[in-house]
């Protein structure tokens, strides 16, 4: 049993150790000059732009041909809320760094609850969580919404120390209990989630709307 346990855990130091490995030390020559988390371009409209998308002015379907058709869509929703229409791929590769990407339409609360109306099919994702499929004619027009958000969830787990050498000391840092805490970078449109139980998260808005974002961290 022993054995067996100390296989898994050396195949999982195998598959995990080189993605945390590169996130930390890299040959800046063979870095490429965008596409990766830190790499944040900020426009004098107050736009920002990461990953080689603009965040509203990009449009999903530009999300779909920078990333590939794997990207599926629906409306996920929590209790009493409205919810968002959302582009989701489970696992995808920005530069050289692994992990899980959301994409966020920026359409009005009014339309989103006319396409879960619409919906064919709702079901529950986890815990209260609810997801609802669109209608064909629904899915063409949140491919053509722009971004409003972008969210990356990294395969390795990264500790303080690494996110602050990738991208700097944040302006804030708001705790929200014992083992959730964000870094809050609101020149670069970025609220970064440490999470010591569990994967980090990083949220990305244009600069120009991030005290949307920021406002209920405060509360």
């Amino acid at each position: 049993m022993k054995f067996a346990l100390g296989i898994i855990l050396l195949a999982l130091a195998v598959l995990v150790g080189p993605v945390v490995w590169q996130f930390t030390h890299y040959d800046p020559q063979a870095v490429p000059t965008s596409g990766l988390p830190w790499q944040i371009e900020t426009l004098p409209s107050g736009e920002s732009k990461v990953f080689d998308l603009t965040l509203g002015r990009s449009t999903l379907a530009d999300a779909r041909a920078r990333f590939g058709n794997e990207m599926q869509l629906a409306i996920v929703a929590e209790p009493q809320e409205t919810g968002n229409a959302e582009g989701y791929y489970e696992a995808i590769t920005l530069g050289f760094v692994a992990g899980k990407l959301i994409i966020t339409a920026d359409l009005s609360k009014e339309v989103i609850e006319g396409m879960r109306e619409r919906a064919p099919k709702t079901e529950y994702m986890q815990s209260t969580t609810r997801k609802a499929t669109l209608a064909e004619a629904d899915r063409a027009a949140v491919l053509a919404a722009p971004i409003r958000g972008i969210a990356f969830i990294p395969s390795a787990q990264l500790d303080e120390s690494v996110i602050l050498e990738r991208f700097g000391q944040p302006s804030e840092r708001i705790r929200v209990n014992e083992h959730l805490e964000h870094l809050l970078y609101p020149a670069k449109g970025l609220d970064i989630v440490l999470d010591s139980k569990g994967k980090e998260l990083m949220q990305y808005v244009a600069p120009a709307r991030f005290e949307a974002l920021q406002a209920p961290l405060r509360k």
